[in-house]
């Protein structure tokens, strides 16, 4: 299957490990809310149980400097993309109204932003994420 869109996540690339899975757990969930129609069938195997629908449109996970992600923060709100994103101090949180909070504390020139994930047209997706390598 071709998409004409991409989903692309990309992560600060000096968090620990479990951080990284955190974030793109949060991340993802921003884009499935956004964009619903991504989200396919239920599973079920071969006894016939059933398990949860996931996304039907591949994932690309991207890694970059702090730097890096501000530039990319920055083209997507220039070409209006929405995106979740994730701030370093949503860590000290626990739950969605204190990182709403927490988030609402910061503008874009002073969050410090440790995941970004859009989705979009392909070429506009490369071009904001451009300089973002593979994570990995």
């Amino acid at each position: 299957m071709v998409f004409d869109t991409k989903i692309a996540i990309v992560l600060r690339d000096d968090l620990p490990v479990w951080q990284k899975l955190n974030v793109t757990a949060f991340l993802t969930s921003g884009i499935a809310a956004q964009f619903p129609e991504i989200i396919g069938e239920p599973y079920r195997d071969r006894a016939g149980n059933l398990y949860n629908p996931m996304s039907i449109q591949p994932v690309i996970v991207l890694s970059a400097d702090q730097a890096t992600l501000g530039a990319i923060h920055r083209r997507a709100l220039e070409r209006g993309v929405t995106m979740s994103a994730y701030i370093e101090e949503m860590f000290a949180t626990g739950h969605d109204v204190a990182n709403r909070a927490v988030f609402a504390q910061f503008a874009p020139d002073d969050a410090k932003i440790v995941g970004i994930a859009l989705r979009g047209e392909k070429k506009l997706v490369d071009k904001i994420t451009k300089s973002a390598r593979m994570h990995g």
